[in-house]
Formats: structure tokens, sequence, C-alpha cells
């Protein structure tokens, strides 16, 4: 009397380990895409806050009339704030970013290997890879440019590896 062995089929060997491979590749991207989110985090909170950064700035320049009202535009529009991407660099004696008097290229400060920050390891880095966009524009009310309220765009631009990413904040300013 024979026995009837049971077990898989080679095409079900194969089903079974198309399938496993399938969900490790998926598995595997899922993870590439963890570690390239992780290698921009740090790089995107910079950008928000350079950008927040600016936009303060302006209110600050309007709260303590460092400049009249008139002068809270880009250039091409009278004011003080340069048109255009410009570098990431150091408030000048006004306080205000991109505007003309600005001086250096920001740095980054970082802890060394001691973990704490200001002690001579400390790491710095130029954030000469950043660019920032202030752009202020009216807003119109029926079609008039209304005299006491204007939109103010913050745009900053930045590498991670090979990819330029944006972060941009939008905001209002008034009179």
């Amino acid at each position: 009397m024979l026995k009837k062995e049971s077990g898989f089929s080679l095409v079900e060997t194969l089903i079974a380990m198309g399938i496993l491979a399938t969900g490790l590749l998926s598995l595997a991207a899922v993870f590439a895409m963890g570690l390239n989110h992780l290698q921009g985090s740090s790089a995107s909170l910079l950008a928000r806050e350079k950008a927040r950064e600016a936009v303060e700035s302006v209110h600050t320049a309007r709260d303590t009339r460092i400049i009249p009202w008139a002068q809270i535009r880009n250039t091409a529009d009278g004011g003080v704030f340069l048109a255009g991407e410009q570098p990431l660099r150091e408030a000048g004696p006004d306080g205000l970013v991109n505007t003309a008097d600005d001086t250096s290229i920001e740095v980054s400060i970082a802890p060394g290997d001691d973990n704490i920050l200001g002690t001579s390891d400390d790491v710095e880095t130029p954030l000469d890879t950043y660019g920032r966009t202030i752009t202020i524009t009216d807003i119109l009310t029926n079609g008039v440019p209304n005299p006491s309220l204007r939109q103010l765009t913050v745009t900053i631009n930045y590498r991670v590896g090979p990819t330029m990413r944006t972060y941009s904040l939008t905001t209002y300013i008034s009179r």
C-alpha cells in the first residue's frame, strides 16, 4: 500500500516567493522614502524658521516704526526689501533681513562631539545653499489697492542632496 505524500508544488512555492519578494521590495521602498524624509527634516525645519524670522522682521519694522509704512515694500515699488531671491544673510544695522545693508552669509551652529552648544568643538555650517525671497504686494479691494493692507510672502529655497526644495509662508500685514 502506497502512501500519498502531500506538500507544496513547485508552482505554489514560486507564487509564494513572488508574493514575499513583492512585500519585501515594498517595505524597502518605504524605508528608503523614510530615510530621504529624515535626511531633509532638519533642512526643512531650518527653512521654516528662517521664513518665520523674516515675517517677524517685517512685523517688527512696522511695530517699532524702524521704517515708515510706505517703505514696507519691495525695492521695485519704492520699499527697502530687495526683490528676487537673496542669499540668507545676517541682518544689517536696520535689523531687517533681505535689505541692502545685510552683512555676511548666515551660519548654523550645532553642538560638536561633547553635545554642548557654545564650546570650542561646535560645528559651524554656512547657509549658502539657502535662498530667501520676500515679496510684498498690495491687497486689492474692489480692484483698488487697499492702503492699509499688504500680502507678505517669504519663500525659502534650499537643497537637500541633489534635490531643490521650497518652503513658502504667506501672511498679511496691516498698517
